[in-house]
Formats: structure tokens, C-alpha cells, sequence
């Protein structure tokens, strides 16, 4: 087999071109085409080592996708809030990294409804769309709204959560296309079902705050996917280090292979070579 690359793993860069979106493994500072190997026997192989992505020690486990323990213990991009916006504790004083806090999360952000397995609310900086939504595997975005803090957003999606999902279902994700969904039509009944509890955020934060994206249009979003595996199993590259067969397609940061699926992003910081 022809070695492609090797090194540390990142989730793969994407792009979002017609009509299909565009995939690249990151091995340290390369960077591999994954569209063209659709079709193709293709390995991955575990070379035994996991570097923290942050301080480059060498560590036993990955925590928190690419640390070492202490650096997820420590880090601000490791702490509760990161998973859990809702829970900010900037305006205590008590971030782990009060500048690191300014420069992520004192930043807008945006609340959208995504179609992967099904409709979900999510949130993001307004920086990483539509990256975002191409990591999760979205057949269909829509932006709903413009809010000015992470902490923020975390509260608009703790209340939307109650009338939709805010989770992926990735073994539906993996099986097929979702069925069309109209998210006009949703972000108007969320709108509507949720009116009093967005009405006292902005009177908590200033109308200013939280802004609905009402000339927002959905994205309509296609995956480089030949074929849907016919059984969802997981590779696991810390029992087997290696992940084999015939590339199927790639969808959000999962690999379909005909012998199994394997997610990228999970194996961040990971020492892989890719082999043709």
C-alpha cells in the first residue's frame, strides 16, 4: 500500500462547495484530499502514540478530544462550560483562563436548527458556520438567532431544548439522508412556544443581546456518500489500530467504510498514517 501521510490527527477540514461538501485529513501540518479515496481500499493505522494537543507531552489517554489529563483539568477550553454554556462562570471570576474567555466566549454566537438524524437546536460561534454544522453531519441549517455571549446562548438553547432535540442520533445519521424537514416552520413555532422565555432574556440582557435572524434562509447541505453501510459498527482504534476496508462516503467527521464506520474527531491527537 502507498503511504498518503502520517502524523497527529485533527478532525478533517471541511469545505462546503457544490455540489458536495469537501473533506481533508490534517496530519500535523499536512493536509490529505479525502474525496478523491471514495471507491478505494483505504487504512488507517494507530502508530501506538497520543501527543496532547495542547502541551505535546505524551499521554496514555486522550481527554476532552486531544488533551492530556492535566491540561483538561486546567485548560478553559476543557471546563464544564465548554459542553454546558449555560454554566459560565466568567462573570464570577473564576474562568480558568479569564483572557482565553474574552477571545471565545464574550463573542456572538449563533442558536440554529440543524436536520441530521432529525430536527435539533445547537449553538456556535458565528465564526465556525458553517463548519459547525458540516461537522454534525447536517442535511439542513438554518440560523435563527444572533446572541452576544456564549453563556447566553447556552440559556436560549437550555429553553429551546424543550420543545426539540439539541442532540444527534449518529447511528440514524450514519443509515441514510434525514427526511426534509421545513425549518421556517419550526423556528416560527419555537418562536411562538417559547415567546415569554426569549422576552425575559432580553429584558435580562438588552434586546441588543439576543437578535432573531428573521431573513435567514435554510442550507441545503450533500455529503460525499456512495453508499450507507448495511451495519453500524465502530472501529476502535485503541483495541485494533487499524481501520480498514473500502470507502464508502464521509459524513460529518465519520469514515463509512464497507467493513465499519470510525469517527475522526474522536481519534484527535492520535499518531495515524493513512495508507492507500
Amino acid at each position: 500500500m502507498i503511504e498518503l501521510g502520517r502524523g497527529a490527527l485533527s478532525k478533517m477540514a471541511t469545505r462546503l462547495e457544490a455540489p458536495v461538501v469537501q473533506y481533508s485529513f490534517r496530519l500535523g501540518s499536512a493536509e490529505v484530499p479525502v474525496n478523491p479515496l471514495i471507491g478505494k481500499t483505504l487504512r488507517l493505522e494507530y502508530l501506538g502514540a497520543i501527543h496532547c494537543q495542547h502541551c505535546g507531552k505524551r499521554t496514555k489517554s486522550s481527554y476532552s478530544q486531544g488533551y492530556c489529563y492535566p491540561c483538561m483539568m486546567k485548560l478553559a477550553q476543557c471546563d464544564v462550560c465548554i459542553m454546558a454554556p449555560e454554566k459560565c462562570h466568567h462573570e464570577h471570576g473564576t474562568c480558568r483562563d479569564p483572557a482565553w474567555g474574552e477571545q471565545f466566549c464574550m463573542t456572538d454566537h449563533i442558536v440554529y436548527l440543524a436536520n441530521s438524524s432529525g430536527v435539533k437546536v445547537g449553538i456556535t460561534r458565528a465564526t465556525q458556520l458553517p463548519t459547525r454544522w458540516l461537522d454534525q453531519g447536517a442535511s439542513q441549517a438554518l440560523p435563527i438567532l444572533r446572541v452576544a455571549t456564549r453563556l447566553q446562548s447556552g440559556l436560549v438553547e437550555d429553553l429551546l431544548r424543550s420543545q426539540v432535540a439539541d442532540r444527534t442520533n449518529w447511528r440514524a445519521l450514519l443509515k441514510g439522508d434525514a427526511e426534509p424537514v421545513d425549518l421556517l416552520a419550526v423556528r416560527e413555532q419555537l418562536f411562538s412556544s417559547c415567546a415569554a422565555g426569549l422576552l425575559a432574556l432580553q429584558e435580562r440582557f438588552g434586546l441588543q443581546a439576543i437578535q432573531p435572524l428573521l431573513d435567514a434562509q435554510p442550507v441545503e447541505i450533500r455529503y460525499p456518500v456512495e453508499a450507507y453501510p448495511n451495519k453500524i459498527s465502530s472501529f476502535n482504534l485503541d483495541k485494533n489500530p487499524f481501520a480498514e476496508g473500502t470507502l464508502l462516503g464521509i459524513k460529518g467527521q465519520y469514515l463509512l467504510f464497507d467493513t465499519g464506520v470510525i469517527n475522526i474527531r474522536k481519534y484527535t491527537a492520535y499518531q495515524l498514517a493513512v495508507h492507500q
